[in-house]
């Protein structure tokens, strides 16, 4: 079952939604209310997967937290944060409480365990849905000082909705045992509170440690699951203790503290990069295995008689994102435009809502699934309407760029003027131009070489080389010049494009060795070709797959050159970068010279990165060093 899952799962994305939702509906289908494959209570049966399910969400949402990338955008991230936190729980849980009438389960509670209820469907209404929020970034290749603020509120937001749920379990828990609202409850739940703090400080160290082993992915990844199933295990053992044997019991909040271990190891140790290539590959399975036994675990027939109020609870919680969300940019003085369009970005919810319904569900067997199945009507519906309205907010303040508005990072074309017209100046303008550049050929003898298939080259005809006929060609705008000429036309080239234009990639091909010293004073590539093809045919013998990459015959991978121009990443180092899997960073140049890149060379703007990996990681990459519109260059 969990084998079609997957891929009802992946035929879901091939229309464009969310892969949870197809999961979901797998477990729909083979539940009891439908096939029948998966018989009425099979979640308490292999409640160990919830468990280890809900760690490992834990885990990745702690570590999304990473404090580093957030800093520039710190005040709009959380007075927009705040806005949403207080906004969202308190509408959503009136809204629930006036309806709690029309729901069985709810009618029967008391009143104040009716309003701990709701409270508690709102704290979990305020998760956010980072994978989906960062999957819609990178395909729009958005960038800004809105993204920016969308991010770090979507990541913030869902370490936050798990320590209110915690706070908000121990307080139903309680409500519904008939204690006292007291300051004896208020020190059990500060206690409560510290316990989760150290043990998630504990637990996050002891994950260090075994990042720090050679014991390889897989073990690594083992491990990983059994800390987080241990955490859970050790959470019920304190409960079942403190209900033995002492005056008052302890609910401690085993997400809390997967969450806040896996916090203190990405921002605390040097590991974060090490543990979310871990949670990439354990995470998988055990999410198709997780969403499909909640789907298999709703109650729709509870679902047909209550959708309405699951409509009402979607809306309201529409209203508290606009309110929360408007106040918030108000109040740390974002431009208005940015206030009015930030709501849609905040309404996708996935994996953290959902399994902190699920927990609700494990932890209160008489009333949990229908309330689990209420709210996860909502998210599932949020999921479906978020990622739209998402694509509309960014698009309307102005920060995709698609394909369509220029090479890979950059809203300009990239220019190229070849001086000579010949056989290989109309092929390396060919090829360039499939690149993404833009090519002029410059020549005295335009119109003059029928021999040459020059159909679809730019060929403009010169009288002279002087400046004004580079003027003319627009040189200035050049970002890199190749000339094809005699060894003195080519120094006179390379010399005026120096002097007057500050041409950063001067490339000459020299039949003699005459003016070598002067071009390469003025940094000129300097291309031979008798001695370029030994030096070629040498290092495919001795470096074959290298010198592969550099000539673009990989099919599956590339290297390319990016400007580094967002001021958030300044001064960090290449380790604290979260890149993806199969990307690695070469070198960096600086001011003149080659840096030979390790995890400790710390970034700065205005920085040429030369990195290798494939051509859609390359785009996240060039995203990821995105700071303002037009801020960073990738050169193809």
């Amino acid at each position: 079952l969990a084998m079609a899952s997957r891929q009802i799962g992946a035929l879901f994305a091939r229309f464009r939604l969310p892969l949870i939702s197809g999961f979901l509906f797998t477990g729909i289908l083979v539940g009891p209310f439908v096939l029948g494959l998966l018989p009425k209570g099979v979640g308490e049966e292999l409640r160990f997967v919830d468990e280890i399910s809900l760690a490992i969400i834990a885990f990745a949402a702690g570590a999304e937290l990473y404090l580093r990338e957030l800093r520039s955008r710190m005040k709009s991230i959380l007075w927009v944060t705040a806005g949403n936190v207080i906004a969202i729980p308190l509408v959503v849980a009136v809204v629930l409480f006036l309806l709690s009438g029309w729901l069985p389960y709810l009618e029967a509670m008391p009143v104040a365990a009716r309003a701990a209820v709701a409270a508690l469907a709102g704290t979990i209404l305020i998760a956010r849905s980072p994978s989906s929020a960062i999957a819609i970034i990178n395909e729009l290749r958005a960038r800004g000082p809105f993204t920016q603020m969308v991010l770090g509120v979507t990541m913030i937001t869902d370490v936050l909705v798990i320590a209110l749920f915690a706070v908000n379990s121990s307080v139903v828990d309680a409500l519904l045992s008939n204690l006292p609202f007291d300051l004896q409850f208020v020190g059990i739940l500060l206690l409560e509170i510290a316990i989760e703090v150290g043990l998630g400080y504990l637990v996050g160290r002891l994950l260090a440690l075994i990042m720090a082993r050679h014991a390889g992915q897989w073990g690594k990844g083992t491990l990983l699951v059994i800390i987080g199933f241990g955490v859970f295990t050790a959470a019920h053992a304190v409960r079942d203790f403190s209900a033995a044997y002492l005056p008052f019991e302890l609910f401690l909040e085993p997400l809390l503290i997967c969450l806040i271990a896996s916090f203190v190891l990405a921002n605390y140790t040097p590991y974060r990069t090490e543990f979310m290539r871990i949670l990439e590959e354990v995470s998988p399975p055990i999410y198709v295995v997780f969403f499909t036994l909640t789907g298999a675990s709703l109650a729709l027939d509870v679902l047909a008689q209550t959708w309405p109020i699951a409509v009402a609870l979607f809306l309201a919680r529409l209203v508290a994102i606009y309110a929360g969300s408007f106040a918030g940019g108000v109040a740390a003085r974002d431009p208005m435009p940015y206030n009015r369009m930030s709501w849609m970005t905040f309404i996708t919810q996935a994996g953290v809502g959902l399994g902190l319904a699920k927990e609700v569900s494990v932890a209160y067997p008489e009333w949990g699934g229908s309330f689990a199945t209420l709210v996860i009507s909502v998210i599932v519906v949020s999921q479906l309407v978020g990622p739209p309205l998402f694509k509309a907010a960014i698009n309307r303040v102005g920060e995709a760029h698609g394909r369509g508005h220029g090479t890979a990072g950059d809203d300009r074309e990239w220019r190229a003027l070849i001086f000579g017209l010949e056989g290989q100046s109309v092929a390396l303008a060919r090829l360039l131009t499939s690149q993404g550049w833009h090519v002029r050929i410059a020549s005295r003898q335009a119109g003059t070489r029928p021999d040459l298939d020059s159909a679809g080259v730019n060929i403009t005809p010169i009288q002279e080389l002087s400046l004004e006929t580079m003027h003319a060609l627009e040189a200035e705008r050049a970002d890199a010049i190749v000339t094809m000429l005699s060894n003195a036309e080519n120094t006179l080239v390379c010399q005026t494009a120096y002097e007057h234009f500050g041409t950063e990639r001067l490339v000459a091909r020299m039949s003699e060795r005459d003016n070598f010293d002067q071009l390469r004073a003025l940094g000129v590539i300097i291309v031979e070709p008798s001695t370029a093809m030994v030096g070629l045919l040498d290092q495919f013998v001795r470096t074959p797959v290298a010198t592969s990459l550099l000539l673009g015959m990989e099919e599956h991978q590339s290297i390319v050159d990016i400007e580094m121009r967002n001021p958030a990443l300044e001064g960090l180092m290449v380790r604290e970068l979260r890149l993806p899997l199969d990307v690695l960073i070469l070198s960096i140049r600086r001011g003149g010279g080659m840096l030979v890149s390790h995890g400790y060379s710390r970034l700065q703007v205005g920085d040429w990165i030369t990195v290798v990996g494939s051509p859609e990681s390359l785009e996240i990459v060039t995203n990821q060093f995105v700071g303002v519109p037009g801020g960073v260059t990738a050169v193809p």
